[in-house]
C-alpha cells in the first residue's frame, strides 16, 4: 500500500469516528478530535493520526465530500448508470448518493449551516462544483465545449435545492423527494432544449451590428471592436 492509500485509509477511520460526535459537536476540532482519539484505541499509528488532518476540522469536512463524490462516481459505475436517458443517468445518480447518505444527514446539515457563516462561500461553491463534475461524469459526459459549464450550472441548482427537500423530508422511502428531483430534471432539460433551440436561431439570424453602425455613423461605418 503506497503512502497516499494509507494515509486515507487513516482518514477514512477517523472520519467514520468522528461523523459520531459531528451530530453534536459539528465540524469542529472537538469532533476530529474523537475522531482521532478513537482511531488511535483501533490501533492506528497515533503518528499517522496526528498528521492525517493538518488542516483541522474543515480539511475534515471536505474529505467527507470528496469520499461521498468517490462512493457515489464507483457505485454508479458498478450499476452501470453511465447508461440511458439523460433524465433517468442524472436523476438515478443523485438518489444514490442521497441514500448512501442518509444514515449522515444531520452532519450534512451541520455542513450547511457551516458553509453559511461569512467567509465560506467560496469554499462551498467549491465543492459544489466538485460534486456536480463527479455526478455528469459518473452519467458518461465527456463535454468540453460551453456545454460542460452550463450543464454543471444547471445541475448545482437542481441538487442544491434537492438537498434541501430532502434534508426536512420526512414521507416514506424519500418518496417527495424523488418527485422533487424528478420535477426539477424535467424543467431542467426543456429549459436547456430552449437554450439550444434559440442559439440555433440566433446563429441563422444576420447580425444587426452593420446596419445599426450605418444608422449611427453613416454610410461606410463599420461595427467597433
Amino acid at each position: 500500500m503506497s503512502d497516499t492509500e494509507t494515509r486515507n485509509e487513516t482518514r477514512r477511520t477517523i472520519l467514520q469516528a468522528a461523523l459520531n460526535a459531528v451530530p453534536f459537536d459539528g465540524w469542529s476540532m472537538d469532533a476530529l478530535t474523537a475522531g482521532m482519539e478513537a482511531a488511535i484505541r483501533a490501533g492506528v499509528d497515533p503518528a499517522q493520526v496526528r498528521s492525517a488532518f493538518p488542516g483541522g476540522a474543515n480539511q475534515l469536512l471536505h474529505f467527507f465530500i470528496a469520499e461521498a463524490d468517490r462512493e457515489m462516481v464507483a457505485q454508479a459505475a458498478a450499476l452501470g448508470l453511465a447508461d440511458g436517458p439523460v433524465r433517468e443517468r442524472i436523476s438515478g445518480i443523485i438518489r444514490l448518493r442521497l441514500d448512501a447518505l442518509a444514515p449522515h444527514k444531520e452532519s450534512i446539515r451541520r455542513a450547511l449551516t457551516l458553509q453559511l457563516l461569512p467567509g465560506r462561500a467560496p469554499s462551498a461553491m467549491r465543492g459544489l462544483y466538485r460534486t456536480v463534475d463527479a455526478i455528469w461524469r459518473a452519467a458518461g459526459d465527456d463535454s468540453t465545449d460551453f456545454n460542460y459549464y452550463s450543464k454543471r450550472a444547471m445541475l448545482a441548482a437542481v441538487y442544491s435545492s434537492t438537498l434541501l427537500h430532502w434534508l426536512d423530508d420526512t414521507s416514506d422511502d424519500c418518496a417527495e423527494t424523488w418527485e422533487f428531483l424528478d420535477r426539477r430534471i424535467a424543467n431542467t432539460l426543456r429549459i436547456g432544449k430552449v437554450r439550444r433551440r434559440a442559439g440555433k436561431l440566433l446563429r441563422r439570424i444576420p447580425s444587426p451590428l452593420p446596419a445599426l453602425a450605418r444608422l449611427r455613423h453613416g454610410p461606410g461605418a463599420r461595427p467597433e471592436a
